[in-house]
């Protein structure tokens, strides 16, 4: 039986699994391509047709991993759950298939659809340490382009929503928990502090919110997480007292923020809440609280 991987997986380990399908006929990976540009949106779909691991999907940010703006929601609110757990089935998502979802952007993306995936109560997803930057590089990797005659035709398949695996809270909710609870803000340091903000209604942060951006979950190369121990003895420094599921974490629109739960899921330190709306929807209402500096 197959190894069932939940955070994180190495492209030797994924390149077992694919082999070890190829070699017995059974079902491979589901392989996910979330490659994004919030600058431009269509970047990341284009860098997909151009090069992307064989076989693998492509999901957009907006389009298949965000639900409608009200603009009062955020920029990213998450879509309905059956909606989502569809558009999964229709690429061939079948309950205890592995799926590997990765990126090219240090998997800030790729956290998003890995959270999304434990939301609908799908358990079997990792994020390929390292994205695509990694696959290319390994040894024996598939380098062919990813042209659009090698875009693979969905096959799908038969998924249930299930029991949500991973835990969130809504802007009232955090509201009223405020100095109860951990809060864990993504975002780059000078827009936590309220010094730039290049993308929402006011610049600051949510009251109380400590800073960790999502990057620092990263080694030098800016690609592979760092190993699993160091990740656990920063965040229990910077959590304190609090445990896990005291921990909510948020960011700009719900995106980067995964980044942190997966982090410290592969940590040992699973538990912890998302506010999916998080400072896009915190900042367009009037009423809520804001802190700088």
């Amino acid at each position: 039986m197959s190894p069932v991987f939940q955070t994180l997986i190495t492209v030797s380990e994924l390149q077992g699994l694919l082999a070890q399908a190829e070699g017995n006929g059974s079902m491979p990976p589901l392989l996910i391509d979330v490659s994004f540009d919030l600058a431009n949106p269509a970047a990341g779909e284009h860098a997909y047709r151009t090069g992307h691991l064989p076989g693998a999907h492509y999901l957009h940010l907006d389009r298949d991993l965000s639900g409608a703006k009200s603009g009062s929601n955020g920029r990213h609110p998450l879509p309905e759950r059956q909606v989502f757990a569809q558009k999964m089935a229709d690429l061939g998502l079948s309950a205890g298939r592995q799926v590997v979802v990765y990126d090219a952007q240090g998997s800030m993306y790729a956290a998003r659809l890995w959270w999304m995936l434990h939301w609908v109560g799908h358990s079997a997803v990792a994020v390929l340490d390292g994205g695509l930057s990694a696959w290319l590089s390994a040894p024996h990797a598939d380098k062919t382009s990813g042209s659009s005659d090698v875009i693979p035709a969905p096959s799908p398949a038969t998924f249930q929503v299930s029991e949500s695996l991973v835990s969130s809270i809504d802007a009232d909710r955090l509201q009223a928990q405020l100095g109860t609870i951990r809060l864990i803000d993504a975002r780059a340091p000078e827009r936590f502090r309220g010094e730039v903000e290049p993308l929402d209604a006011k610049a600051g942060h949510i009251p109380g919110a400590s800073n960790r951006l999502f990057k620092n979950n990263l080694t030098a190369d800016g690609l592979h997480f760092k190993p699993a121990a160091q990740l656990r003895e920063e965040f229990l420094s910077l959590l304190g007292a609090y445990p896990a599921d005291q921990v909510v974490h948020q960011c700009g629109s719900g995106v980067t923020a995964c980044h942190n739960l997966l982090a410290m899921s592969h940590a040992g330190l699973p538990g912890a809440k998302l506010y999916p709306g998080s400072w896009s929807e915190w900042s367009s209402n009037p009423l809520r609280p804001i802190a700088t500096a």
